[in-house]
Protein backbone atom coordinates (compact mmCIF):
# COMPACT_ATOMS: atom_id res chain seq x y z
CA UNK A 1 0.00 0.00 0.00
CA UNK A 2 1.42 3.25 -0.57
CA UNK A 3 1.65 6.54 1.71
CA UNK A 4 -0.20 8.99 0.66
CA UNK A 5 -3.76 8.01 1.74
CA UNK A 6 -2.39 7.41 5.31
CA UNK A 7 -1.00 10.67 5.11
CA UNK A 8 -3.93 12.34 3.56
CA UNK A 9 -6.11 10.59 5.99
CA UNK A 10 -3.91 11.97 8.75
CA UNK A 11 -3.32 15.14 7.59
CA UNK A 12 -7.46 15.37 7.54
CA UNK A 13 -7.91 14.57 11.58
CA UNK A 14 -5.75 16.68 12.62
CA UNK A 15 -7.63 19.69 10.75
CA UNK A 16 -10.51 18.40 12.34
CA UNK A 17 -8.77 18.12 16.24
CA UNK A 18 -7.11 21.69 15.70
CA UNK A 19 -11.14 23.42 14.63
CA UNK A 20 -12.58 21.40 17.43
CA UNK A 21 -10.00 22.90 19.81
CA UNK A 22 -10.27 26.56 18.34
CA UNK A 23 -14.15 26.47 18.63
CA UNK A 24 -13.47 25.30 22.50
CA UNK A 25 -12.20 29.13 23.14
CA UNK A 26 -15.04 31.57 24.06
CA UNK A 27 -15.25 35.16 22.76
CA UNK A 28 -14.55 36.99 25.99
CA UNK A 29 -17.63 39.66 27.61
CA UNK A 30 -16.75 43.04 26.98
CA UNK A 31 -14.30 45.26 24.43
CA UNK A 32 -11.04 45.94 26.64
CA UNK A 33 -7.92 44.35 26.05
CA UNK A 34 -8.05 43.64 30.01
CA UNK A 35 -10.68 41.16 29.28
CA UNK A 36 -8.59 38.61 27.96
CA UNK A 37 -7.12 38.05 31.41
CA UNK A 38 -9.71 35.32 32.97
CA UNK A 39 -9.12 33.79 29.54
CA UNK A 40 -5.31 33.66 29.76
CA UNK A 41 -5.22 29.65 31.11
CA UNK A 42 -7.35 28.66 28.38
CA UNK A 43 -5.31 30.41 25.86
CA UNK A 44 -2.31 29.16 27.12
CA UNK A 45 -3.63 25.69 26.80
CA UNK A 46 -5.04 26.18 23.81
CA UNK A 47 -1.32 27.47 22.34
CA UNK A 48 0.51 24.65 23.63
CA UNK A 49 -1.74 22.25 22.43
CA UNK A 50 -1.93 23.90 19.14
CA UNK A 51 2.52 23.71 19.16
CA UNK A 52 1.84 19.88 19.79
CA UNK A 53 -0.48 19.21 16.89
CA UNK A 54 2.05 21.13 14.64
CA UNK A 55 4.91 19.50 16.30
CA UNK A 56 3.19 16.01 15.52
CA UNK A 57 1.73 16.92 11.86
CA UNK A 58 5.57 18.30 11.31
CA UNK A 59 7.50 14.94 12.25
CA UNK A 60 4.69 12.50 11.19
CA UNK A 61 5.43 14.25 7.79
CA UNK A 62 9.24 13.77 8.11
CA UNK A 63 8.86 10.14 8.84
CA UNK A 64 6.37 9.53 5.86
CA UNK A 65 8.71 11.04 3.33
CA UNK A 66 10.94 8.20 5.00
CA UNK A 67 9.80 5.51 4.15
CA UNK A 68 8.46 4.05 1.03
CA UNK A 69 5.39 1.43 2.05
CA UNK A 70 3.23 1.11 4.57
CA UNK A 71 1.62 -2.08 6.15
CA UNK A 72 -1.70 -3.21 7.93
CA UNK A 73 0.45 -2.52 11.30
CA UNK A 74 1.06 0.54 10.04
CA UNK A 75 -2.13 1.63 9.65
CA UNK A 76 -3.27 0.62 12.97
CA UNK A 77 -0.35 2.34 14.76
CA UNK A 78 -1.31 5.31 12.54
CA UNK A 79 -4.68 4.88 14.26
CA UNK A 80 -3.09 4.73 17.44
CA UNK A 81 -1.79 7.71 17.18
CA UNK A 82 -4.71 9.37 15.71
CA UNK A 83 -6.88 8.18 19.05
CA UNK A 84 -4.64 9.72 21.45
CA UNK A 85 -4.15 13.00 19.54
CA UNK A 86 -8.30 13.29 19.00
CA UNK A 87 -8.09 13.58 23.04
CA UNK A 88 -6.23 16.78 22.75
CA UNK A 89 -9.38 19.37 22.41
CA UNK A 90 -11.00 17.77 25.63
CA UNK A 91 -7.64 17.67 28.35
CA UNK A 92 -6.81 21.14 26.46
CA UNK A 93 -10.32 22.69 27.44
CA UNK A 94 -10.04 21.15 31.04
CA UNK A 95 -6.77 22.53 31.62
CA UNK A 96 -7.83 25.85 30.31
CA UNK A 97 -11.11 25.88 32.02
CA UNK A 98 -9.69 24.92 35.49
CA UNK A 99 -6.84 26.60 35.56
CA UNK A 100 -3.98 23.59 35.43
CA UNK A 101 -5.36 22.62 38.14
CA UNK A 102 -3.90 19.06 39.07
CA UNK A 103 -6.10 16.50 37.62
CA UNK A 104 -6.95 18.41 34.15
CA UNK A 105 -3.31 18.67 34.15
CA UNK A 106 -2.56 14.82 35.30
CA UNK A 107 -5.07 14.04 32.22
CA UNK A 108 -3.29 15.90 29.67
CA UNK A 109 -0.12 14.86 30.20
CA UNK A 110 -1.76 11.19 30.20
CA UNK A 111 -3.00 12.30 26.82
CA UNK A 112 0.45 13.78 25.66
CA UNK A 113 2.09 10.25 26.97
CA UNK A 114 0.10 8.09 25.11
CA UNK A 115 0.57 10.02 21.91
CA UNK A 116 3.99 9.86 22.21
CA UNK A 117 3.86 6.19 22.84
CA UNK A 118 1.91 6.08 20.31
CA UNK A 119 4.03 7.98 17.90
CA UNK A 120 7.09 5.57 18.74
CA UNK A 121 5.02 2.66 18.25
CA UNK A 122 4.37 4.20 14.53
CA UNK A 123 8.10 4.88 14.41
CA UNK A 124 8.78 1.37 15.09
CA UNK A 125 5.79 -0.39 12.49
CA UNK A 126 7.65 2.14 10.17
CA UNK A 127 10.90 0.96 10.28
CA UNK A 128 10.04 -3.01 10.31
CA UNK A 129 7.70 -2.15 7.34
CA UNK A 130 10.60 -0.88 5.61
CA UNK A 131 13.70 -2.43 6.94
CA UNK A 132 16.54 -2.11 9.42
CA UNK A 133 18.24 -0.42 6.30
CA UNK A 134 15.56 2.34 5.83
CA UNK A 135 16.76 5.96 5.93
CA UNK A 136 14.32 6.04 8.62
CA UNK A 137 15.81 3.65 10.72
CA UNK A 138 19.16 5.24 10.43
CA UNK A 139 17.66 8.50 11.41
CA UNK A 140 16.06 6.97 14.48
CA UNK A 141 18.59 5.02 15.84
CA UNK A 142 18.13 4.58 19.43
CA UNK A 143 15.51 7.26 19.07
CA UNK A 144 16.70 8.79 22.67
CA UNK A 145 14.11 11.89 21.85
CA UNK A 146 11.13 9.81 21.63
CA UNK A 147 12.20 7.68 25.02
CA UNK A 148 13.00 10.86 27.32
CA UNK A 149 9.98 12.70 25.91
CA UNK A 150 7.94 9.86 27.48
CA UNK A 151 10.01 9.71 30.73
CA UNK A 152 8.91 13.47 31.11
CA UNK A 153 5.64 13.22 30.11
CA UNK A 154 5.35 10.35 33.34
CA UNK A 155 6.99 12.91 35.98
CA UNK A 156 5.06 15.77 34.66
CA UNK A 157 2.06 13.53 35.33
CA UNK A 158 3.50 12.50 38.40
CA UNK A 159 4.18 16.32 39.77
CA UNK A 160 0.81 17.62 38.66
CA UNK A 161 -0.75 15.93 42.11
CA UNK A 162 1.17 18.33 43.76
CA UNK A 163 3.18 20.79 41.83
CA UNK A 164 0.56 21.36 38.15
CA UNK A 165 2.93 24.15 37.42
CA UNK A 166 6.05 22.10 37.30
CA UNK A 167 3.64 19.26 35.25
CA UNK A 168 3.17 22.27 32.78
CA UNK A 169 6.92 23.01 32.67
CA UNK A 170 7.83 19.50 32.09
CA UNK A 171 5.39 19.13 29.28
CA UNK A 172 6.50 23.03 27.58
CA UNK A 173 9.79 21.90 27.72
CA UNK A 174 9.13 18.11 25.73
CA UNK A 175 7.26 20.41 23.16
CA UNK A 176 10.44 22.96 23.11
CA UNK A 177 12.27 19.91 22.55
CA UNK A 178 10.38 18.71 19.66
CA UNK A 179 10.21 22.01 17.73
CA UNK A 180 12.59 21.75 15.07
CA UNK A 181 11.52 18.92 12.92
CA UNK A 182 13.61 16.20 13.32
CA UNK A 183 16.79 16.54 11.49
CA UNK A 184 17.85 13.12 11.78
CA UNK A 185 15.57 12.27 9.14
CA UNK A 186 16.25 15.31 6.78
CA UNK A 187 19.97 14.31 7.43
CA UNK A 188 19.61 10.49 6.56
CA UNK A 189 17.47 11.14 3.00
CA UNK A 190 20.31 13.87 2.58
CA UNK A 191 22.54 11.07 2.43
CA UNK A 192 24.29 12.30 5.48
Amino acid sequence: MGKGRLEAFSDGVLAIIITIMVLELKVPHGTEFADLAPLAPRLLSYALSFIYLGIYWNNHHHMLHAVKHVSGAVLWANMHLLFWLSLVPVTTAWTGETGFAAAPTAAYGGVLLGAATAYFLLARALVAANGPDSPLAKALGADFKGKISIVLYVAGIAASCRFPWLAGLLYAGVAVMWLVPDRRIEKALAGG
